[in-house]
């Protein structure tokens, strides 16, 4: 029998193993993203009605917001219990407090939002605090990391302070009562110094994570986003049958809706994330801040869906060519940002740009189509379409290519 009573005693933070077999996500690590459902549940919805509601450019800075606080909040838990992860209770606890974190943020979301749109002042007390709660909550495993593991004492310590540091500006936002432009202000350069503390804090030694779990955690934290899009579809059908019971426009609708997420779903996974992160290590950088606005486009494309949805409801007031702008734009965008993410990471493809150039031309063809007349379910389904016939050249022409790219990069290495 075992001397120590705890089933998850402290154990040293010395830094995991960055080649280790068999390496995936925690049941922690799952149960945290939970969290980030509710996040994104929250901000897509509030997006949605603004936009609904005219309420573009609003929407959009309360949505970035959101979407920055969220996500850049996962990805630097995910960065460090990439490279740290003890699973012992400290560390549970810890991570538990991070994810009060992003309740009290998701809290923070709705005024946020309506605080924007009314113009006056920025309601951003809650959405802070719970941001800030969770970066002091990281800054105090970055504190232990350097006490537990000298090689990298000066980088850990580095991290610590860095985002000590910015934490004070956020509580300067937090505490000043300000409009929309003097909040942007504050907010931007913020950001700035936010996403330069992992450069600045890695440029001597870097930390020991690990690339198939990092590609595996992104995967997921993508088919959450995705989750948005499912829930838009079904909104949206409901509020085409709740108006013009089962139709064929439904069955589009219904069709258009699930199939768009699955083709997203698709599209991101002809990646393979893991292999060339593992050979490309010192492009981690770009290949995690570029997934930003890839998961913020997939949860703007859910959040567009329940746009459709208000249109048909008759609750919006925008064109049906504004509707259907709203998910095409986001679908450009993800399909624009994964090409480029593709090109980083496996080299360029002439091949995969001209298919992204082509998607992208359909979105506006679809937008085009709406503007002519052309019913909103007609114009989702031209939007499916194209990813569709993205999938197809991929499956028939990609598979080859991208081995020939893999062992390309992986002589290059050697």
């Amino acid at each position: 029998m075992s001397s120590n009573p705890l089933r998850h005693a402290v154990a040293r933070m010395g830094g995991r193993d960055p080649h280790e077999k068999h390496r995936a996500a925690t049941p922690l690590e799952l149960f945290f993203d939970l969290t980030f459902v509710i996040a994104f549940g929250v901000a897509g919805s509030q997006f949605a009605h603004e936009v609904a509601e005219a309420h573009v450019l609003p929407g959009l800075i309360g949505f970035a917001f959101a979407m920055f606080a969220v996500i850049w909040a996962w990805i630097n838990f995910t960065w460090f219990a990439s490279a740290y992860d003890t699973d012992d209770w400290v560390f549970r606890v810890v991570t538990m407090v991070q994810i009060v974190g992003v309740l009290i943020l998701t809290m923070g979301i709705e005024p946020m939002f309506h605080s924007i749109v009314e113009g006056e002042h920025v309601d951003n007390r809650v959405i802070v605090g719970g941001y800030i709660l969770m970066r002091l909550a990281l800054v105090a495993q970055w504190v232990r990391a350097a006490r537990q593991d000298p090689a990298r004492r000066e980088t850990c310590l580095r991290y610590a302070r860095y985002l000590a540091i910015v934490q004070l500006g956020w509580v300067v936002v937090l505490v000043l009562d300000t409009g929309v432009t003097a909040t942007l202000l504050m907010v931007v350069p913020l950001v700035a110094l936010e996403m330069a503390t992992p450069y600045f804090a890695e440029r001597k030694a870097s930390t020991p994570w690990h690339a198939h779990h990092i590609a595996e955690r992104y995967g997921l934290l993508a088919i959450i986003a995705l989750g948005e899009c499912l829930i838009g579809a079904i909104e949206t059908l409901r509020a085409f049958v709740a108006n013009s019971g089962w139709t064929v426009d439904a069955a589009l609708v219904g069709f258009g809706g699930t199939a768009l997420a699955f083709g997203m779903w698709w599209v991101y996974f002809m990646l393979p994330a893991g292999r060339a992160l593992h050979v490309r290590r010192h492009r981690s950088y770009l290949f995690g801040y570029g997934h930003i606005p890839i998961f913020a486009s997939i949860a703007a494309t859910g959040a567009s869906l329940h746009v459709a949805a208000y249109y048909i409801d008759h609750e919006a007031h925008i064109s049906a060519a504004a509707a259907v702008a709203s998910i095409a734009i986001p679908v450009a965008i993800f399909k624009a940002t994964l090409t480029w993410l593709y090109s980083v990471m496996m080299g360029a493809d002439r091949m995969v740009i001209a298919v992204a150039a082509g998607v992208i031309a359909l979105q506006g063809g679809a937008i085009a189509l709406a503007a002519a007349g052309a019913s909103v379910p007609a114009c989702l389904l031209v939007i499916v379409l194209a990813l569709a016939a993205s999938i197809i050249i991929d499956e028939k022409r990609g598979g080859a290519r991208v081995h020939a790219a893999l062992e390309k990069l992986e002589q290059s290495r050697h």
